[in-house]
């Protein structure tokens, strides 16, 4: 699929993301592990592999950069691998494989292009917190932290993280690039989806 570049008719670049990003997000939910009609604990830690593997490369490269998401205040890091690696240690869970390799991001990417790649890893955690209403109780006794995330839900941070960006995203140059970023994010976790293995 082409980077989604036509901007002509958004202004609101969360509006022209979700437009970018839409066919991509349909895709990953219908090829997530946990998609299954009944999802087991070998399902979760496939999920949590997947997660993995596309996330700590994501945030190593995100954290190389002192400005964008990164820098702002109203978004403090999280340590969703932290969840991720506790879960997949949990007793009953199949044995952790090695990450994947992973393709390399640009070193030059604009702040908007970042913000747009944010958007992706932030709206992660709203699809985990229904992920989460709906399998805690099969799923039983295992915690599922990464779905559950902060005790506040997503919800809070999803709006902190809404206002960032339309703050800092606004011209049709940085919509395009944060929407470059978002089809990026999408394709690198697709590429990892088990329907792509």
């Amino acid at each position: 699929m082409k980077p989604f570049n036509d901007t002509a008719h958004h202004t609101d670049a969360l509006a022209a993301l979700r437009t970018a990003t839409a066919s991509r997000h349909e895709r990953l939910d219908s090829g997530l592990p946990l998609s299954a009609p009944a999802p087991s604990l070998d399902d979760y830690a496939s999920h949590l592999r997947m997660v993995r593997d596309w996330l700590a490369p994501l945030e190593t490269w995100l954290n190389g950069f002192g400005d964008g998401p990164q820098a702002e205040p109203s978004l403090p890091f999280v340590d969703w691998l932290a969840l991720i690696q506790a879960d997949l240690a949990e007793p009953g869970m199949p044995e952790v494989r090695p990450m994947r390799p992973a393709p390399g991001w640009p070193l030059d990417a604009s702040a908007a292009y970042r913000w747009g790649v944010a958007y992706v890893i932030e709206g992660s955690q709203l699809g985990g917190a229904v992920l989460h209403k709906q399998l805690h109780a099969r799923l039983a006794p295992h915690p599922l932290r990464y779905l559950r995330g902060a005790d506040a839900g997503p919800g809070p941070r999803w709006r902190d993280f809404m206002g960032a960006l339309r703050s800092h995203v606004q011209s049709p140059e940085q919509i395009a690039d944060a929407c470059a970023g978002a089809c990026a994010a999408f394709d690198a976790i697709l590429a990892l989806a088990p329907l792509q293995e």
